[in-house]
């Protein structure tokens, strides 16, 4: 990993400095106000943090806005299912719980476009392939989320990564920019069926099926 570099990464890296600075002030009074909300609705903490794998599989800790009650078995709140509330739900619904990521961005954990950062766990999983979609940094937005999101399967979404990591450009992260604020509004794709976000990511096949769906092909940079 991490031997991929592109004439246009520290474009993207000044990109990122400049868009999630400016977003994180500009967009202060709704950071404030959808705190107030989780802290009311939620309680604390209002910030949910967890480990993921970033560029070239460093650890860090994402930021992002508390969707879930807490665990509580005695109420039956257990499954993610069960602990989900329609507040939270439509904070994801928007993306607003992704707003603190922002910060990730500026501290240069994140991108503000690339490969989501998932589960550590899963790094065991990948493909050799697959693994790829972590020579850059993960995004707040990426290919596979304005592609389908948490509806496609998990070989097309980490495909997708990986087409993103080989022909990263800025034509093709204005194109996907574009293309989250209208899947945003559209609130398309938010979680698989019979899931709150998407399903668990299990392991590489050892044939990994051929992306059908024209919507998935990688827009021409």
């Amino acid at each position: 990993m991490g031997n991929s570099k592109k004439p246009y990464d520290p474009v993207k890296r000044a990109i990122d400095i400049i868009g999630s600075g400016t977003a994180l002030i500009v967009l202060s009074p709704v950071i404030g106000a959808v705190g107030l909300a989780v802290r009311w609705k939620l309680g604390s903490p209002i910030i949910f943090r967890q480990q993921r794998p970033g560029k070239d599989g460093k650890i860090f800790t994402i930021y992002k806005f508390r969707t879930m009650l807490d665990v509580d078995e005695s109420r039956g709140l257990i499954r993610n299912e069960d602990r989900i509330t329609s507040f939270g739900q439509k904070l994801r619904s928007t993306s607003l719980d992704e707003l603190p990521s922002l910060w990730n961005v500026l501290q240069g954990d994140m991108s503000l476009v690339g490969p989501r950062p998932l589960h550590i766990r899963y790094l065991s999983r990948y493909s050799q392939r697959q693994l790829r979609r972590h020579d850059v940094r993960p995004g707040v937005t990426g290919l596979a989320q304005v592609s389908g999101r948490n509806l496609l399967n998990w070989s097309d979404r980490l495909e997708m990564d990986v087409e993103y990591v080989e022909q990263r450009s800025l034509r093709l992260d204005c194109h996907i920019v574009l293309k989250t604020i209208s899947a945003v509004f559209k609130r398309s794709g938010i979680s698989a069926e019979g899931h709150v976000a998407s399903s668990e990511f299990t392991g590489a096949t050892p044939i990994e099926p051929q992306m059908s769906d024209a919507s998935l092909q990688v827009p021409s940079t």
